[in-house]
């Protein structure tokens, strides 16, 4: 069992949509996939028709991984399955705090659906706290979605800068340049600028597209009802780019 966060100090860069539809795209190759929505907006089990989650009390790793396995819902796609958000989800760092070993939680947790999944794939709020800590502690690969303007590619810098100071595997960050605009002179600029910087960007682009926004009004991931556009193709273009990475770990 690989497990996969879409992750990104930053707000409104594509990650829910990168959530989304990365899941899709695993399932449709075949991987058993669990979709867990960590962020409380709760918007990934929204794109999937799902009700929130039910709150259940948190003591210790067991009562957790019992509390998120009660919310498994069944996708409207065979082979996909979402636990999805509640608001109460606010309170996780308060409840890991609690905790012992309380950076290393929720891989403890997750090892509990190991049996059942090929891949969990987390949808992470945008912030740095606690369960973010958790998240890097747990995750195989960390995608992270920049949209190439000052303020994600600034951001960016502040998650490598964190890594660095928490002695964290800095490999496991896997950024990608998100919403581009082909067009757009700042955008080809940053975007050439990040990838001399840092070597480590994948080669798959995700366009900026009105079809990604169609997602909320819709109710389901792009590749569900857009196989043919740009973005599809490169969130499929992506999955075959994060499948290889995988394979190598």
């Amino acid at each position: 069992m690989k497990i996969i966060s879409s992750y990104s100090i930053k707000g409104g860069v594509g990650k829910t949509a990168l959530a989304a539809n990365l899941a899709f795209a695993l399932r449709d190759a075949g991987h058993r996939t669990l979709l867990i929505d960590l962020d409380p907006q709760g918007a990934v089990a929204f794109y999937f028709r799902v009700g929130s989650a039910e709150k259940f009390r948190m003591r210790d790793a067991q009562s957790m991984a019992e509390g998120l396995r009660s919310n498994i819902r069944e996708s409207d796609f065979p082979g996909l399955d979402i636990i999805p958000s509640n608001l109460g989800y606010r309170h996780f760092d308060i409840l890991l705090d609690g905790m012992a070993k309380r950076r290393k939680q929720l891989r403890k947790v997750l090892e509990e659906f190991k049996p059942h999944y090929d891949v969990i794939l987390m949808d992470c709020p945008p912030n740095i706290t606690l369960l973010s800590e958790n998240v890097f502690r747990a995750s195989d690969v960390i995608l992270v979605p920049v949209v190439p303007t000052v303020l994600s590619q600034r951001t960016f810098e502040q998650l490598t800068g964190f890594f660095r100071d928490e002695d964290l595997p800095g490999g496991i960050l896997h950024p990608f340049f998100s919403m581009v605009q082909k067009r757009n002179k700042m955008h080809k600029e940053i975007m050439a600028e990040l990838t001399e910087l840092h070597p480590g960007f994948l080669k798959t682009t995700i366009p900026f597209s009105v079809e990604v926004e169609k997602m909320g009004a819709r109710r389901m991931p792009l590749l569900a009802y857009s196989h043919a556009s740009d973005a599809a193709q490169a969130y499929r273009a992506l999955c075959s780019e994060i499948l290889i990475q995988l394979s190598q770990l």
